[in-house]
């Protein structure tokens, strides 16, 4: 089957729903499906992520593909998409995430190729954006479904809207990677942290809740992997609460297995999240997590005092985030019991199964016209 799968920008994206559609698109080239990817990108440039040389790249190059494009890109880019479709006839087209299958679903208006949209984030996300939302639920009358990562996530969607969603789970899976002799220190124990530095992944949680316990636990530090806008701001608490030396903003790594392979603890503040793909790619190397306990893509996975901890979001947060930190910082067998059943757990959402769950909804849907 001819499939052409569509996202903004895979060259300099280093976020989920990027490493999410490289597994899907890989593995379906291994079923034999023919695959095409269409980006916004800048032509010639490798993605972030591997992408399988089987898996043909159009890249439309129009505008800069990380930044927000204006009317007039809006608009050349839906020209371009719809003749891309119009001479590559694909069988079924699957757009990730609501930037690239809002444009795309009015753009192909009269084309009868089926269409199924990823969306990766939750209702949340466009409290301060209502003309996004809005866009959302016009283009949900074009497509023919709409995954999203969990059943609570769809629930949050209003009922017109729900009836064409169906769950569709990340896949989980990181390449293992062996750390070499002088890589890290086995003296100092780590709390890692994976995602980009936002107000909704909300690491200066962490930063405050860590710093509220540094002093009692000399000998463990904080690693935040990720790149974005609060970097600047994060850096100026870190240096506030005099943890320079503890807490390491280590930026965007291709190496991220060895982060976890480092880690004792997973720590994700986020105040939303769709599925929490870094939490479960943490438990996977069998890393007991801690999260809120509100946060619907958080606490989906872990499961409180059975494979991680939960703490509550309300006006004591950073107090009780600390808590359940300190819990696990001082508990050997605890983070070991708890991590053991993490690795356990995720099994369920390991690559092959969820590219079957693709595979058989595409077809699916292309049966059903």
């Amino acid at each position: 089957m001819k499939i052409l799968f569509a996202i903004k920008n895979m060259n300099n994206a280093k976020g989920g729903a990027e490493r999410v559609l490289s597994f899907v698109v890989n593995g379906l080239v291994e079923k034999g499906h023919e695959v095409t990817l269409l980006t916004f990108d800048e032509r010639g440039v490798d993605t972030f992520y591997q992408i399988d040389d089987e898996v043909k790249r159009v890249s439309l190059g129009i505008g800069r593909a990380e930044q927000k494009a204006g009317v007039m890109e809006t608009i050349g880019r839906m020209r371009a998409m719809r003749r891309v479709v119009q001479v590559r006839k694909p069988d079924i087209i699957i757009p990730f995430m609501h930037s690239m299958f809002i444009p795309m679903s009015f753009a192909l208006v009269g084309i009868k190729t089926p269409i199924i949209a990823s969306e990766h984030i939750v209702p949340l996300h466009y409290k301060k954006k209502q003309h996004e939302f809005i866009l959302l639920m016009l283009s949900s009358f074009l497509v023919k479904k709409i995954t999203v990562l969990s059943e609570t996530v769809r629930k949050l969607y209003p009922r017109f809207v729900r009836r064409k969603m169906v769950v569709m789970p990340n896949p989980v899976y990181i390449h293992p990677e062996n750390i070499e002799e002088g890589e890290f220190n086995p003296a100092r124990k780590i709390i890692l942290n994976v995602g980009r530095l936002s107000d909704q992944k909300d690491q200066k949680t962490l930063i405050r809740a860590f710093a509220l316990i540094s002093d009692k636990y000399p000998e463990w530090d904080v690693r935040i992997a990720g790149e974005g806008e609060n970097q600047t701001f994060l850096e100026e608490l870190i240096d506030k609460h005099n943890l320079t030396t503890r807490v390491h903003l280590i930026g965007t790594t291709h190496h991220i297995a060895k982060e976890y392979r480092m880690a004792q603890i997973f720590a994700m503040p986020s105040k939303y999240e769709s599925f929490g793909l870094a939490t479960a790619e943490a438990m996977s190397f069998g890393i007991p997590a801690v999260g809120f306990a509100e946060c619907a893509g958080t606490n989906e996975i872990v499961d409180h005092k059975i494979n991680g901890l939960l703490a509550s979001r309300d006006k004591n947060h950073i107090k009780n985030f600390a808590k359940s930190l300190e819990m696990l910082m001082k508990n050997k067998k605890l983070r070991q019991s708890l991590g053991k059943k993490a690795k356990t757990d995720i099994v369920k959402y390991q690559p092959s199964l969820i590219v079957e769950r693709w595979n058989n909804l595409i077809e699916d849907v292309y049966e059903r016209g």
